[in-house]
């Protein structure tokens, strides 16, 4: 990739069905490209107060992952990543539709979040983007998952193309909310032009001391005005919202979300045992497993241009925007849409 693309990237984390697992589908089916409209599509839902219930622990890697666990332990396997400052209920709609199509989804908490913990005191609080693959490839060994559809929005998106890229024989397909989002620290430490460098003002917050005392006083404030700014169509209530804080009173979630912006930045000390890695994802490696991008028309948090990325993807590959004032948080926003788009990469 050249540095005026890479620029561009830049500027622009026990099975039960829930009571949504009965909804209704129907047929009308997605365009493969183009618009797509948020309220259509083959699966037709709408967004609800569905909690996962209780969730199921396991050690894996570093950690004890606290997931979701759905549908028949048979289906095919498939995992949905969050991201910040979001948790696992982005998917608690989408989630169970698939588990009534009879996959097997899986929708953990990164480390930082919710019940996930660090099995031991003494291990780095470390963010930067390999470590959190290499959680999800942990978490895959522990559960006995050799291959999964990989869907992922914001953190959770950077992770499916990290694993897509480096693990591709542990990809069966993926689903990627605003595209290709692999970084480099190199670049991050790069000027951008002043207006990608107000939308990632928070980013620069955290940089200072002030910004990480700011979070850790205000965690939920501050989460909530990102939900405002990066969907600003959204009329989420206090009810959806407190759902997904809850999983930021996490005793490692400040540290966790600091240290991802500041090692973007350079700011922050990577661990050298991820070294090989990055050097491989600072190369901006294309992916060639089946892939359908997504990206809403209200974005509202910094994104890539999808025709920066399209040529990331050198296997079979659709991008979709989905419209309807839909923001950042897609696979909540939209849920349909995104249970659709897993569904049919499957099919690829």
């Amino acid at each position: 990739m050249d540095e005026v693309s890479a620029f561009k990237l830049i500027d622009h984390s026990r099975r039960r069905f829930i009571a949504a697992a009965a909804m209704t589908m129907t047929a009308f089916g997605f365009a493969k490209n183009g618009p797509v409209a948020a309220t259509s599509g083959a699966i037709m839902a709408k967004a609800t107060q569905n909690s996962f219930g209780s969730l199921d622990q396991i050690d894996a890697g570093d950690l004890s992952v606290g997931f979701a666990d759905l549908g028949p332990a048979e289906g095919t396997p498939v995992l949905l990543l969050h991201g910040w400052p979001y948790d696992i209920h982005c998917y608690s709609d989408a989630a169970p539709l698939l588990a009534a199509k009879g996959y097997r989804v899986i929708v953990p908490y990164l480390r930082g979040y919710g019940s996930t913990r660090f099995l031991s005191n003494e291990t780095v609080r470390n963010a930067q983007q390999s470590a959190i693959a290499v959680d999800t490839i942990a978490l895959m060994d522990a559960l006995g998952i050799d291959k999964a559809i990989i869907g992922g929005c914001d953190w959770g998106a950077r992770t499916a193309n990290i694993i897509a890229a480096l693990w591709p024989q542990r990809c069966k397909a993926m689903v990627s909310v605003s595209g290709y989002l692999i970084g480099s620290q190199q670049l991050g430490r790069m000027p951008l032009p002043p207006q990608a460098e107000l939308q990632w003002w928070y980013q620069y917050y955290f940089a200072t001391d002030r910004g990480r005392d700011g979070y850790a006083q205000h965690t939920r404030d501050f989460a909530r005005l990102i939900w405002q700014l990066a969907s600003p169509s959204w009329a989420f209530d206090e009810a959806t919202f407190n759902r997904s804080a809850a999983a930021f009173d996490n005793p490692d979630h400040v540290a966790i979300v600091v240290h991802n912006y500041r090692w973007r930045l350079g700011l922050a000390e990577a661990e050298s045992k991820y070294d090989h890695l990055e050097r491989t994802l600072a190369t901006f490696p294309t992916i060639a497993v089946p892939t359908i991008t997504l990206e809403s028309d209200a974005n509202g948090a910094p994104h890539p241009n999808p025709d920066v990325y399209a040529k990331k993807f050198s296997g079979k590959y659709v991008h979709r925007l989905i419209e309807g004032g839909i923001g950042h948080n897609l696979p909540q926003e939209a849920l349909q849409a995104f249970a659709q788009a897993v569904i049919d990469v499957d099919n690829f």
